[in-house]
């Protein structure tokens, strides 16, 4: 049987930076939106090492915010250099996709 996720932890770096290129945000907020999106299996233990991961490689920043819902939260924003990585993703991810798509015959 295939395993997605080697698939998705490739692909989960671009889309939460395009999440918090459109907001800054928390890390569960981050696991909401990609489940809304339709990353069922997306869980916090998954998202909290690539965030650290990001953070480590200066692409996203933190800072901790109060919470009106007890102790204050983390919350995360794209830096100038992750606007970048983001761009270079996206146009990676295009060429792939669109190779992928002729591969299977999807295209036209």
């Amino acid at each position: 049987m295939y395993d997605k996720s080697q698939l998705m932890r490739g692909t989960l770096e671009g889309c939460i930076l395009k999440i918090l290129s459109d907001e800054t945000t928390y890390g569960y907020e981050i696991v909401t939106k990609l489940q809304n999106y339709g990353f069922q299996d997306i869980r916090e233990g998954t998202i909290y090492p690539l965030l650290v991961r990001l953070e480590k490689k200066q692409i996203i920043s933190s800072e901790f915010r109060p919470s009106p819902l007890g102790p204050s939260r983390k919350y995360y924003s794209i830096t100038e250099e992750g606007l970048r990585y983001l761009e270079e993703f996206k146009k990676h991810w295009v060429q792939v996709v669109s190779s992928i798509n002729v591969i299977f015959g999807l295209e036209g």
